[in-house]
């Protein structure tokens, strides 16, 4: 049986998360390759001065997240790099893509200005009589479509998005450089949503198939709503980073709009 702690005297429900962050991080920069194979468990155990319940631990969660392979008693095969997006800084899709090494490239598949839907007027804080300028942009990784993007702009915003090429990679980079509309501030909602037609077609999935959905909400540094965005990833394109402590808890879970909470009983 495993000792619950590892040979540094660190509980090892956290040591091998440690160490699985670590392992993701040498597959990310390239030290275990796709296609190579990563050092034996017994050698991992030596190296992080773990036992080898804590480096198997740690391996078997790379290996669920579909970076490794799966085979036990043998060194693991690395079948891809994660493509990880965290949210401790406000960057944009390219500009994480493009830090991660990928070619990335984006088109503008139509532009319409009309009335905002309801939650677009309260997301961004304008009146459902006024105009919002609407974008629909297919976005690719290294030649692959992996995200739809449906982005609603405020209306001091839109003639500077109207001006921008269709190959445009990067709005957020564009409107900050050209405009000096520049992003501060960001809140992000992440749910699962079913592929429609739409979506389906321009992604290439079947219809139905589940799409990761990051929909997100970004101000300027006065707290002046920007745009509100709904973004649908292929499966396995992305994963998304969140760090957060006892002491400071950034990342809230909230019950889906079909969930109902149960009311309070009461003795």
């Amino acid at each position: 049986m495993d000792h619950p702690y590892g040979r540094g005297g660190r509980v090892s429900g956290s040591r091998y998360v440690e160490i699985a962050e670590a392992l993701r991080q040498s597959i990310l920069e390239g030290e275990y390759p796709v296609g190579g194979l990563l050092p034996s468990e017994s050698d991992l155990a030596e190296r992080w001065g773990a036992s080898r319940g804590t480096v198997r631990q740690a391996v078997g969660l790379l290996a669920s997240e579909g970076l490794i392979g799966s085979r036990q008693g043998a060194r693991r095969v690395v079948l891809r790099q994660e493509r990880r997006h965290s949210f401790a800084q406000l960057n944009s899709f390219a500009q994480w893509a493009q830090a991660m090494g990928c070619e990335v490239s984006s088109r503008i598949l139509d532009r319409a200005t009309r009335r905002p839907s309801a939650e677009e007027a309260s997301r961004l804080g304008v009146a459902q009589d006024s105009d919002v300028l609407c974008v629909l942009r297919l976005r690719h990784l290294d030649g692959e479509p992996v995200l739809v993007e449906r982005t609603a702009y405020t209306d001091w915003v839109a003639p500077a998005v109207l001006g921008l090429p269709v190959d445009c990679v990067s709005i957020m980079n564009s409107i900050a450089e050209e405009a000096g509309i520049v992003a501060h501030y960001g809140e992000h909602l992440i749910d699962a949503v079913a592929a429609g037609s739409q979506d389906a077609r321009l992604l290439g999935v079947r219809r139905g198939s589940p799409l990761l959905r990051q929909r997100y909400l970004t101000y300027t540094a006065a707290g002046r709503p920007i745009e509100w965005t709904d973004g649908r990833y292929l499966p396995g394109s992305v994963a998304f980073a969140v760090s957060n402590s006892a002491a400071a808890t950034p990342l809230e879970r909230h019950a889906g709009p079909s969930v109902t909470p149960h009311p309070a009983r009461t003795p």
